[in-house]
């Protein structure tokens, strides 16, 4: 799933601090956060703005602070920003997973990717 991979990387980018050498820390510290950034970008792109409610609005503003959160964290090399956007990652994460458990039924319609959901009724 896209929040796991994101989480790896987040987690990956936080282990690359300890990295004495300065230009490998940086260079890890660089490399997993833009792979965590580019799984957001994939995230926020794929929401169907089209659905009535709030929700759709809501995940793109989620998704845009966690975005400002791993850019901070890049540009500032500082780790604190990444614990804020795990945070919303893993808790978003575990929503959709709660969901899914409460509607066993839900499969996978033909057109839409295995880890994706469609929000229309």
């Amino acid at each position: 799933m896209l929040f796991d991979g994101c989480l790896r990387f987040t987690t990956a980018a936080k282990r690359a601090f300890e990295e004495e050498e300065f230009t490998k820390r940086n260079e890890d510290v660089n490399n997993n956060l833009i792979r965590a950034q580019n799984i957001v970008t994939e995230l926020q792109s794929s929401l169907d703005m089209s659905v009535p409610g709030e929700l759709p609005g809501t995940l793109y503003r989620l998704y845009d602070y966690v975005m400002h959160q791993l850019q901070q964290a890049n540009l500032k090399k500082e780790p604190e920003p990444i614990d804020e956007a795990e945070k919303v990652i893993t808790e978003l994460r575990d929503a959709w997973f709660e969901m899914l458990g409460q509607n066993p039924e839900h499969k996978i319609s033909g057109d839409q990717q295995p880890g994706s959901l469609s929000l229309q009724a």
